[in-house]
């Protein structure tokens, strides 16, 4: 094996090490699942093993969350989302598969449409779940939080992320609120290094990306909830306006995690999507 190769190849293992990528399934078409704020990959539990018959599912932790490489977590690389969009196309690279299908829950979305923007060879298509460009209102956009009420938020996260995650986790989940769906993510919520999680928070929730949207090529399908009070049903609309080639689909059900609380109608939405879009699901 050559020098280059190999170094390569040791690359891409540390890559995939970082970031504890897991496989399984069968078929040609790879789906990656990428989660959002507070959780990791095991979020996906109820939704990802659907597709297993007829895809290779991709599991993987975004750096800081879960069982990936905490030591990696670099405070400049990740204080924008570009960080995380860069890890995605160095992940996708790494992975050497045909052109994936992208599940990107709440800020994870907005990850993939910035890698599918600077690489749209790894990207067959995309979907988005509970999605938002920004979350703050703008004169006729509806983000879903006042500037002030969104900083007087990020505070109480800075002061105490452990009371703040028993205070909003219950409001995330929606639903029915059956117990056990609020103790699965606020066990996930709690295991993020607090340090970690104020930045990311900062970094999510004060982006702005509505003006890159109308770069992006890849099609994509975005599904949200009825009710939620991160990503409202106007983010929504306004992403399928204007992402070109969008598909928008609307679940009746509330909170910010379809696919814990609503993960029969999330498999419904995106099995019809990629069986219209002619890739198999």
């Amino acid at each position: 094996m050559g020098a280059t190769r190999l170094y390569l190849l040791l690359s891409a293992m540390n890559i995939l090490h970082r970031h504890h990528v897991s496989f399984y399934g069968s078929g040609s078409q790879p789906i990656v699942f990428s989660h959002g704020f507070g959780t990791d990959q095991h979020a996906w539990q109820y939704v990802a093993p659907a597709f297993a018959a007829r895809h290779q599912v991709v599991l993987f932790d975004l750096v800081g969350a879960g069982s990936s490489d905490k030591t990696a977590y670099d405070f400049t690389r990740y204080s924008t989302l570009e960080g995380y969009a860069d890890d995605l196309v160095d992940l996708l690279r790494a992975l050497q598969r045909p052109k994936v299908v992208y599940v990107g829950h709440s800020v994870s979305g907005m990850i993939g449409v910035l890698a599918a923007i600077r690489a749209p060879e790894l990207f067959e298509r995309l979907i988005l779940l509970a999605a938002s460009p920004c979350y703050i209102n703008d004169g006729d956009y509806l983000g879903g939080f006042e500037p002030a009420d969104l900083e007087e938020l990020l505070g109480f996260l800075d002061q105490d992320y452990r009371a703040w995650s028993h205070t909003v986790v219950p409001t995330l989940v929606g639903g029915d609120m059956r117990p056990e769906l609020v103790d699965e993510v606020l066990a996930s919520f709690t295991r993020v290094d607090p340090a970690i999680a104020r930045q990311f928070a900062r970094a999510t929730f004060l982006s702005d990306y509505r003006a890159q949207l109308n770069q992006l090529q890849v099609p994509s399908l975005i599904i949200q909830c009825a009710e939620d009070s991160v990503a409202p049903t106007e983010v929504g609309r306004y992403l399928h306006a204007n992402l070109a080639g969008s598909t928008l689909d609307i679940l009746n059900t509330t909170g910010h995690y379809p696919h814990l609380n609503a993960s029969v109608a999330t498999i419904a939405s995106m099995e019809r999507y990629l069986r219209t879009s002619r890739i198999s699901a």
